[in-house]
């Protein structure tokens, strides 16, 4: 697995190993560390549950496009390997695609939106449509972690480059 501080967040957040914000990072190891094992649980779980690998980066990319970070969005969408459809995992990129006429994939569609730009919103209703189309309870706390993961991510690259930039 590649290490979350040297790949993404220092690389995503403009920090060189020279940046004064570099050595801050890595008197934080502990986060750091705990961060890239949520990663590596959220995006490349053994074994995967009811969300493929191609999934979880597919609907990772549609998160941190919904919420601004194109940056983000295209280190995701370079971890997509081939996949049976990957017409379908393509799609799910685009945040126009609501699912065509995949139940399975519309309402993880959905549930992603919902809860990555209006949280608030969910209810239990929410969770009744994914678990109509057979989405399992165990792959819907799966979903919700990948949401929550990507979203910490995209705040906290936002801090480090706002912190980068007046650094």
């Amino acid at each position: 697995m590649e290490n979350l501080f040297s790949s993404i967040v220092a690389k995503q957040a403009g920090i060189s190993s020279e940046h004064p914000l570099a050595r801050v990072l890595t008197g934080r190891g502990n986060i750091i560390e705990l961060t890239q094992r949520t990663y590596d649980a959220a995006l490349r779980p053994e074994p995967t549950g009811g969300l493929t690998h191609a999934e979880r980066a597919a609907l990772a990319c549609r998160i941190a496009q919904l919420n601004n970070d194109n940056s983000l969005a295209a280190h995701f969408e370079d971890m997509i390997q081939f996949s049976e459809n990957i017409k379908l995992i393509s799609d799910i990129t685009d945040t126009g695609f609501k699912g065509g006429d995949d139940p399975r994939i519309r309402a993880i569609i959905r549930h992603t939106d919902l809860v990555t730009t209006l949280p608030r919103a969910a209810t239990d209703a929410d969770i009744c449509a994914l678990r109509s189309v057979g989405v399992a309870d165990e792959d819907i706390v799966r979903l919700s972690e990948l949401i929550a993961f990507v979203s910490y991510l995209v705040r906290v690259l936002a801090g480090l480059r706002l912190m980068a930039a007046v650094a």
